[in-house]
C-alpha cells in the first residue's frame, strides 16, 4: 500500500503539517511527538515523495538545463560539452540535481519554461546560448525564478551571466596577425546577429581600424558555429578576386571547414593562408596542421556559473555580469 502524509498523520494523531516539518527537521516539535511519528514511518517504510518535500521546504534542490533557440549546440558541441561538465561538477558539490528541459515542441504549441519550472519546484535554471531564442527564455527570466545564462546576456531580477571576453579575444588574433606582418584579414563568423558573432566582428573590426588595415567586405562571411558553414564561407571568400593571408574563424569547427575548403582550392595553410579559431577543443590539437585558435577558460566558466546561480537562489541579488580573458594558443596553422 503507498502510503501518504496524512495516512501518517492519522496514525499519530498529528497534522499533516507536523508530519511534515518532522520530515524535514524543522524545530518547534515536542520530542514526544518526533519520536512517535519516526517510529511509525519505520515500522510503516513510509518514503515521502519528491514533491511532497519540495512543498514543505519551498526548495527542490533542482536546476533547470536549458540550450535555448531554435538553433542550439546541444550535447555535440564539445566547447559547450565541456563547460556544462564543469557547471555540473560544481553546482553538484553544491548539493543540487540537474533536470533537463527540451524545447523541441516550442515551435508547435507554444511550451512555456516558466510552466516546467513551476512544475518540477526548480530552485534556477541555467541556459545555454543558442541562436533565435524563443519568447519562453524571455518569460522565464522576467519572474523570480534564479536564472544563470553561459555566453547569452540575460537582465531580470534574479538573473545574470558569465561570458568570454568576446571584444578583447579578437582584439588577441588581430593584433598576433598584425605582428606576423599580415595586413590583409579575413573573417568567417556564425549567424550575423549572433551576439557571440557580433562581439567577435566589433573586436576585428575595431582593432583592424586602429592598426590601419584595410577591411574589406567580401572577406567577412558567416555560418553557424559547425564545420560545414566554415567550408561553405571560405569558398566565397575563395571566390573573389583575391583571397585574405589569414582567416580568423569564430568557432574551432568552422575553422576546419575553411582549411577543407582552402586546401580544396590548392592552397596551403599555414603557406598561403594561415587560420585562426575559437575554443580550443581537444580536435585541434589533433589536426593536420594544428589549429591555433582562442581558448576560452571552459571550466572557470562552467564554475563561476554555478557558483553565482547558487549565490543568487540563496538571496544575493544584482549580481553583476562576469566576463572572463581568453589565451592565444599558437600552433601550426
Amino acid at each position: 500500500m503507498n502510503l501518504t502524509i496524512k495516512d501518517i498523520a492519522k496514525m499519530a494523531g498529528v497534522s499533516p503539517g507536523t508530519v511534515s516539518k518532522i520530515i524535514n527537521n524543522y524545530g518547534g516539535i515536542s520530542e514526544k511527538t518526533k519520536k512517535k511519528v519516526l517510529d511509525i514511518i519505520q515500522e510503516t517504510g513510509y518514503q515521502p515523495t519528491f514533491s511532497a518535500k519540495a512543498l514543505a521546504t519551498k526548495k527542490s534542490n533542482l536546476i533547470g538545463l536549458i540550450y535555448a533557440g531554435k538553433v542550439n549546440v546541444e550535447f555535440t558541441h564539445p566547447f559547450f560539452n565541456e563547460v556544462v561538465t564543469s557547471f555540473k561538477k560544481t553546482i553538484g558539490s553544491l548539493g543540487y540535481d540537474i533536470i533537463m528541459f527540451s524545447n523541441e515542441q516550442f515551435y508547435k504549441d507554444n511550451g512555456s519554461y516558466l510552466a516546467r519550472c513551476r512544475h518540477f519546484h526548480v530552485d534556477g535554471c541555467v541556459i545555454i546560448a543558442g541562436e533565435e531564442v524563443e519568447d519562453a527564455i524571455y518569460e522565464l527570466v522576467r519572474e523570480e525564478i534564479p536564472c544563470m545564462g553561459i555566453d547569452l546576456e540575460l537582465s531580470g531580477p534574479k538573473a545574470s551571466f558569465v561570458m568570454s571576453d568576446n571584444v578583447n579575444l579578437s582584439r588577441k588574433v588581430i593584433q598576433h596577425f598584425y605582428l606576423q606582418g599580415i595586413r590583409n584579414i579575413g573573417f568567417i563568423g556564425g549567424q550575423e546577429d549572433s551576439a557571440i558573432t557580433m562581439f567577435r566582428e566589433k573586436g576585428a573590426r575595431e582593432t583592424m581600424d586602429q592598426l590601419g588595415l584595410e577591411i574589406h567586405q567580401e572577406w567577412f562571411q558567416y555560418g553557424d558555429f559547425h564545420e560545414e558553414s566554415g567550408y561553405q564561407a571560405m569558398k566565397k571568400i575563395l571566390e573573389t578576386n583575391s583571397y585574405p593571408r589569414a582567416i580568423f574563424a569564430v568557432s574551432d569547427m568552422m575553422a576546419f571547414g575553411a582549411i577543407d575548403a582552402i586546401r580544396e582550392k590548392g592552397l596551403r595553410v599555414p603557406e598561403d593562408i594561415s587560420v585562426i579559431g575559437c575554443d580550443d577543443i581537444d580536435a585541434c590539437r589533433h589536426s593536420s596542421p594544428k589549429l591555433s585558435t582562442i581558448r576560452q577558460d571552459k571550466e572557470q566558466l562552467g564554475k563561476l556559473a554555478a557558483y553565482m546561480l547558487n549565490d543568487i537562489i540563496n538571496g544575493k541579488s544584482e549580481l553583476k555580469p562576469v566576463f572572463i580573458d581568453s589565451e592565444l594558443v599558437v600552433r601550426e596553422s
